[in-house]
């Protein structure tokens, strides 16, 4: 596929992202919102779509919808409706959808991104309310129905054509769902299906100003197939339009729906695509309008907690974290809640930040454990570096001490390091000094270096100390001692 090259086509991509709402009942029934349990356990006569029931419009919904909007800064509309969308498919028990197609509660907004080291700003054209379908599971010589998730409510953020690259895609998709971390309102995990991405892609003419044909990519559940599923239907509409020069393009490249085969990483036909009018949309009679307050509206708004665009700025401004330090804590809420707690226990943010992302979770690399459902507390983290800072412990052994906290988590390094003799650090000059004065002996070209004036000597020096001492001499001791013998 690298025969085809972008230098002539522009891509022109825009993003459906389908947020599932943590709210505790389903949006129009009283129904529980929670996955994993058995199937058709969590439903209602609502869920199933039984003749004669009403639907009745979830506050909590609206008001997490509200909360999304004011964080991006999009107007959030005072008058908005539901209407129905038909189709028929098993997983739709009423045959229809209800959603917002005419008046969307959320009107624009956008978002901040880097893309690349560059800031980018991504628009919203607009985000709206409706209710989610059930799920069709497929067995060996039969297929299923589990409406556990009819009826649970989603978030339809939907993006302008503003993308133009799937790293582009990938920046967007990414803050978005941190926005929905951070506000609480989703737990955005793409693995149970609570954020699915459908991506609309078309590619033009450098310079041409006009859209051609889209063609959806539906349901990508992770970050890094959306990547692939884009890259591999530019390069196909590319191909297709290199191959047909002078052809209608809107027969080249007919807007369909497809779906990505993840082993050939190629797009796939599932169907042409439909249009408005296939769905025949029109106005939910059942419920009424949702009609909203300016003064609702800014109460919500003066409770949104800190965004991640606003935490990032504290870490490397007032923390003076550096900016990939402060990225890395800051696209894991659940992490960046930890550095958190661990910063009112001690304050050395570059050192926390250090010893959590690099020592601690890359203790748990690859176990399927996460540092802050570990066991291990913050504040432990925060005595143990508070020890290296006072100089109680050198940093070699404060390494071992966190060997032990991962090993049994909760237990207080204070308490490892009293129950352990090798974990006492040696500071008595007179306990190092043969030590340095072995590691003089059996370097004496370093001596000859550093007497010549290469600093680094002197280093080398104090690093094979601390290795000969397993890394318990004091740094301080052992630099003074070899400071006197050497002059």
């Amino acid at each position: 596929m690298s025969d085809i090259s972008y230098e002539e086509w522009e891509p022109v991509i825009g993003l459906e992202i389908h947020v599932q709402l943590n709210t505790r009942s389903k949006i129009f029934a009283h129904s529980p919102n929670r996955f994993g349990d058995e199937p058709n356990t969590n439903i209602e006569v609502v869920d199933t779509g039984q003749p004669g029931v009403l639907p009745v419009l979830n506050k909590e919904a609206v008001d997490k919808a509200i909360m999304f909007g004011c964080a991006v800064g999009a107007r959030v509309a005072e008058f908005s409706k539901f209407d129905r969308k038909s189709y028929f498919y098993p997983d739709s028990p009423r045959n229809f959808q209800i959603t917002q197609f005419e008046m969307p509660i959320i009107i624009g907004g956008e978002v901040i991104a880097d893309v690349d080291g560059k800031t980018k700003r991504f628009e919203i054209d607009h985000a709206h309310l409706e209710d989610d379908a059930g799920m069709l599971k497929h067995f060996s010589n039969f297929a299923g129905v589990d409406y556990n998730r009819a009826g649970v409510p989603l978030l339809e953020i939907v993006s302008t054509p503003c993308i133009s690259s799937p790293k582009e895609a990938t920046a967007f998709a990414t803050t978005l769902k941190a926005i929905m971390e951070y506000l609480d309102i989703s737990d955005c995990n793409m693995d149970e299906g609570s954020l699915r991405i459908d991506t609309n892609i078309s590619v033009r003419p450098k310079g041409d100003k006009t859209l051609r044909n889209k063609v959806e990519i539906k349901n990508l559940n992770s970050f890094n197939f959306m990547e692939i599923g884009i890259e591999s239907e530019i390069r196909r509409q590319i191909r297709a339009y290199t191959a047909k020069p002078y052809e209608d393009h809107e027969l080249v490249v007919p807007s369909a729906t497809v779906r990505l085969d993840v082993v050939k990483r190629e797009t796939v036909l599932m169907r042409t695509k439909e249009e408005a009018k296939d769905y025949r949309y029109f106005p939910e009679p059942d419920l009424p309008p949702i009609i909203l307050t300016r003064e609702y509206i800014e109460k919500i708004r003066r409770d949104i907690p800190e965004l991640p665009h606003e935490r990032f700025k504290r870490y490397t401004e007032e923390l003076k974290l550096p900016e990939y330090d402060a990225s890395i804590l800051v696209n894991d809420k659940m992490l960046s809640d930890y550095f958190e707690s661990a910063l009112k226990h001690h304050d050395s943010p570059k050192s926390l930040c250090n010893w959590i992302t690099v020592e601690f979770v890359g203790r748990f690399k690859g176990t399927g454990t996460k540092l802050h459902n570990s066991g291990i507390l913050a504040e432990h983290i925060a005595k143990l570096v508070s020890f290296i800072h006072s100089k109680k412990i050198t940093g070699r052994i404060a390494k071992d001490v966190a060997d032990v906290m991962v090993q049994i988590p909760g237990k207080d390094p204070e308490i490892i390091i009293k129950e352990n003799p090798n974990f006492q650090p040696l500071s008595d000059p007179s306990a190092i000094e043969p030590i340095v004065d072995q590691v003089l002996k059996e370097n004496p070209q370093s001596l000859i270096d550093f007497k010549n004036g290469k600093d680094k000597a002197f280093n080398f020096l104090v690093g094979q100390v601390m290795k000969l001492s397993k890394g318990k001499a004091s740094p301080d001791v052992v630099k003074d001692l070899l400071t006197q013998k050497m002059n």
